[in-house]
This record gives structure tokens, sequence and C-alpha cells, in this order.
């Protein structure tokens, strides 16, 4: 790709960034999927782990998908035995989320198997590229957040 000062358009970056993604998409999805789990999933079932317990909406927030999409693949990890659904004792009609021994022992696997799929993926870049690039995507992203709270 050429440099910025090469005339690159933000449009360009923004088609290569797009391919990366599915780059990075598919091999995730390739290196889960030998784990006998899609990556939503997995995602959902490893944040609900770090952050538990989690409520529905938090849940669906923190891995950037659809409360009704979360609610669809949260039924299926309970009915797998992965979470479960537990009454807040704060408010009655909160429903928190929790993993089980099974989801907790699955979740640490899928960790292990995106942790190696992002250093294959990484791999061809200096640590310095790959700090820059955490840079760069923060930027962006913060970007994002604060349009979000305005």
């Amino acid at each position: 790709m050429p440099r910025a000062n090469d005339g690159v358009t933000a449009a360009q970056v923004a088609d290569e960034f797009s391919r990366t993604a599915k780059v990075l998409v598919r091999h995730f999805n390739e290196r889960l999927g030998e784990h006998g789990v899609s990556t939503p999933r997995s995602r959902l079932v490893v944040e609900v782990a770090r952050s538990q317990p989690v409520r529905l909406t938090e849940l669906a927030l923190a891995v950037g998908i659809a409360q009704g999409t979360a609610s669809t693949l949260v039924d299926a990890l309970v009915r797998d035995g992965l979470l479960e659904r537990q009454t807040s004792a704060d408010d009655r009609r909160s429903v928190l989320l929790r993993v089980t021994a099974q989801g907790a022992a699955l979740a640490q696997d899928w960790t292990a198997g995106y942790e190696l799929a992002a250093e294959e993926l990484f791999r061809p870049l200096t640590p310095e590229q790959l700090s820059t690039l955490v840079d760069i995507l923060r930027t962006l992203s913060a970007g994002e957040t604060s349009a979000a709270g305005d």
C-alpha cells in the first residue's frame, strides 16, 4: 500500500481495512471452528467469564451485537450448559448471566485459540508496527465512542 504522502485517500484506507477485517474474521472463525465453536458464541462466553455477573444489555454492548441477537445466542448457550441465568439480589426483575464450570473451561480454551490465531495473523508485523497499529485503532475507536456519546 502506498504511503500517506503518495496520495492515498481515506476511501482507499477504508477498502484495505475492510479486506483485512474479512481476513481476520475468516482466520478467527477457522481457528475457533477447530474448537467446535463460532466466533459470536465464543465471544459471548468469554465476555461473560471476564465480566460476570453481567446483564444481557451490557453483554450485547460489550461484544458489539444487537440485544436480540445476544438474547438468541444466550438462550442457546444456556441450553448447552455454558451459561446460566440468575436473578439479581438488588433487583429481582433483573437477570444476570454467569458462566458454568464447563463454560469457564471452554472460555479458557477458546481464548487460547483466539490468541494463537492473533499471533499467526500479526506475525508479519514488527513490534513497532503492532504498537503503531494499536495506537491508530484506539484513535479511530475513541472517535466513535465520543461520537456515540454526543
